[in-house]
């Protein structure tokens, strides 16, 4: 089967569950809302006004990662898989369709909510908000760290072949290691994937990566879940 029906065919799969259409929602919803709420009780000179109007995104790319997890793992029940590659034999073409169709929604809706964010910040801070061009940097980065962040754990959970442990791993890597460990490691955990994909969402940043190469560092952890979901896909019995 061609790449264009086996993509069309994953985009169905995907828009007519309502977990998955409920994550994309959840995505725009908590990380503007948690924006308000940081950019009300920001303090002045001595917060970073970029990263008060996108504080959210720390809670948004939950609802990320849980959409590019429920995505790949819904393959593993019921054997859903199978009955997949009986029509599709070719499992890279799958996999990689299955990627798309999940990167090109969280994409769509992560500029949506990095623009919607933009905009309730400038609103709640006034003349103390980002400018324009900085806070349109900042809502790019959030619509690609979004994208990355799902297809990080759509990767991850094509490896584990669980929902429950991906989110299992991720969740508390992102609430514990991230907030807590994170800023006792020094720079060593700039390099995590939540926290160089970050970088982009501040005015200025005094580890050693900036905002592209930040995106980079996630970018290459991306790939490399991508490519192991992909060997366990190939190798694996349905």
């Amino acid at each position: 089967m061609p790449f264009v029906p086996v993509l069309h065919a994953e985009w169905i799969k995907i828009r007519t569950l309502r977990s998955l259409l409920g994550g994309l929602a959840a995505m725009l919803v908590v990380t503007a809302a948690f924006a308000a709420l940081a950019a009300a009780d920001a303090d002045g000179d001595d917060a970073d006004p970029l990263f008060s109007v996108f504080f959210g995104i720390g809670f948004g790319q939950v609802a990320a990662i849980a959409f590019g997890t429920t995505a790949i793992a819904s393959e593993f029940r019921g054997g859903a898989l199978g009955v997949t590659l009986a029509a599709v034999p070719d499992r890279r073409r799958w996999f990689t369709a299955k990627a798309t169709a999940i990167a090109l929604p969280v994409l769509a809706v992560g500029l949506l909510t990095g623009l919607v964010t933009l905009l309730v910040g400038r609103t709640v801070l006034g003349d103390s908000g980002p400018t324009w061009a900085e806070g349109l940097r900042g809502a790019v980065g959030c619509a690609l760290h979004l994208t990355l962040m799902a297809l990080f754990a759509a990767g991850l959970a094509a490896v584990l072949r669980s929902g429950v442990a991906t989110l299992s791993l991720l969740i508390p890597f992102l609430l514990i290691v991230s907030f807590v460990v994170g800023d006792l490691s020094g720079g060593v955990a700039d390099f995590l994937p939540d926290r160089a994909g970050q970088v982009a969402l501040h005015s200025t940043w005094n580890g050693a990566l900036g905002p592209w190469s930040g995106l980079a560092v996630t970018a290459l952890w991306t790939a490399a879940a991508l490519l192991a979901g992909a060997w366990t896909v190939e190798r694996r019995d349905a």
